[in-house]
């Protein structure tokens, strides 16, 4: 990345704040400014400066707002992606000029490794999406609450399969003998009631947009192949957002599941995955990957997402589909961790749905 500006601006935005520093690359003089957290004052600063410029900030919670703002008046904004900003290793004073000032710099020398700035259609999916994440998240936190303060009560569901319908029948027919712990009781089972039907109504609603949006082809790619569903498709393909700018080979170490290494000379380490890049998205994968361990069948579920692909992509999903469940067989020969091996198997299934998503 060469950034062909005369002055490069960085900013350290804040919720009620913006420091701004711009260094003019021509005669090395800098411009700095504390700035009202809002996208018309820092555009009108930014244009007071020598142009060409270009502006910089760090990925956070203020969002893409001001990278949209500058890109609707014309002027090159970058979003950093601050895992990958170089910093010295004896650097031990942060404060919000010195910030603005070192992403100046490094974007002055183009070692800005930005971030891919989404569409506000694909924000709002996304939005969705982990709203949906967040309510699983809650609904099992309510069941563990559940089971654990019937157990402490001595109350234990005698079937082995928790959660269903006759699990539900049993749960209302608990009664603990004092009132404190009923009444702790009901909450808690409450709360698991509302998590659920939370998570119920943003099932139907991704479903909804995930039959008739942009990404809809893509969807349906992806739901050919085993264990990716509708909800794990739709996810997948609103949290990668543009797969071409992936690869095969890249797409695994963007959600986290190639190895970490420290090697010097001779020496040679490597340990545990990575687990960096998209957590939500490395989930759904390690997820998916188990399915591809049972017997390869296809079942009238898989069949009936197969109807609505194009053949290419049924025919290349057959081929990752039998590839896959082959890894596991050889893994299972070799008596490898379940865990270990659905891992690597993950990373391959990432691979392939690279391959459907990308296909014309």
């Amino acid at each position: 990345m060469v950034i062909n500006a005369r002055t490069s601006v960085g900013l350290d935005v804040h919720a009620r704040s913006v420091a701004a520093c711009g260094l003019d690359g021509q005669t090395g003089e800098v411009f700095e400014r504390h700035l009202a957290p809002n996208a018309a004052t820092v555009i009108d600063w930014v244009q007071s400066l020598p142009g060409p410029v270009a502006v910089t900030y760090e990925a956070g919670p203020t969002g893409f707002g001001l990278a949209r703002a500058f890109d609707d008046v014309g002027i090159r904004c970058l979003v950093a992606a601050p895992s990958k900003l170089q910093r010295p290793a004896g650097d031990r004073v942060k404060t919000d000029v010195r910030d603005a000032r070192h992403l100046a710099r490094l974007l002055h020398l183009s070692e800005i490794v930005e971030v891919a700035v989404p569409s506000r259609e694909l924000e709002a999916c996304r939005d969705l999406t982990r709203s949906r994440e967040a309510a699983r998240r809650e609904l099992m936190s309510a069941r563990h609450r559940v089971g654990k303060l019937l157990l402490r009560h001595g109350l234990v569901y005698p079937d082995k399969t928790a959660w269903t319908s006759r699990h539900d029948e049993w749960l209302r027919r608990q009664r603990l003998p004092m009132l404190h712990s009923q009444m702790a009781f009901e909450s808690a089972y409450g709360a698991v009631v509302a998590a659920r039907e939370r998570r119920d109504r943003l099932d139907e609603a991704i479903e909804a947009m995930a039959a008739d949006c942009d990404l809809t082809p893509v969807v349906r790619r992806l739901g050919c192949l085993r264990g990716v569903s509708t909800l794990t498709a739709f996810a997948l393909a609103v949290e990668i957002g543009d797969w071409h700018r992936l690869s095969g080979r890249t797409i695994g170490a963007f959600v986290g599941l190639v190895p970490s290494e420290y090697s010097s000379g001779a020496t040679k380490s490597r340990g545990a995955i990575t687990k960096t890049g998209n957590g939500y998205a490395r989930r759904l994968l390690v997820e998916a990957a188990w399915h591809h361990r049972r017997p390869y069948r296809t079942s009238a579920l898989l069949m009936w997402r197969w109807e609505l692909a194009p053949p290419a992509a049924r025919g290349r999903a057959e081929q990752g589909n039998r590839r896959l469940h082959a890894r596991w067989e050889a893994f299972d020969a070799r008596r490898k961790r379940a865990v270990v091996a659905n891992t690597a198997i993950a990373r391959e299934l990432a691979g392939w749905c690279w391959s459907l998503a990308v296909l014309e």
